[in-house]
């Protein structure tokens, strides 16, 4: 089945290529551009670190690599299980940068769906936060 993984279960990846370099796109994303993706948080740096957004999302940072990802469970006030979201960027050529939200432990077919829009939707906050 389309979106639908053996070990991690229902996921969906959203990515584009952007004409801005890599440090800046990291600087945005992990810097005034997390409220884009993430929402009114404060996150620190480090694998275990618990955060909530004003929104009401909770869940704990499981990776960060400075200029690479961050990777961390992710449980809106609204749902009853956590997920997995991860925002990666990868060097596109020169003064590009390809940008991957990848999101994987999703109940199902319809919550793959709805979270689709809502990373592209999340995309275009990007894009247009780096656009300034």
């Amino acid at each position: 089945m389309i979106g639908k993984t053996k070990d991690a279960g229902w996921e969906i990846g959203v990515s584009k290529t952007v004409a801005y370099p890599l440090v800046e796109v990291w600087e945005y994303l992990s810097g005034p551009g997390l409220a884009a993706w993430l929402g009114e948080v404060s996150l620190e740096p480090e694998k275990g670190a618990p955060y909530e957004t004003a929104e009401g999302t909770v869940g704990e940072v499981r990776g960060y690599r400075e200029r690479e990802k961050i990777r961390l469970t992710w449980r809106p006030k609204d749902w009853d299980h956590e997920s997995t979201v991860q925002v990666g960027l990868r060097p596109a050529g020169p003064g590009k940068t390809t940008v991957v939200f990848h999101q994987e432990r999703l109940a199902g077919p319809e919550e793959r769906a709805a979270q689709r829009e809502h990373w592209q939707a999340v995309m275009k906050l990007v894009v247009d936060g780096l656009a300034g």
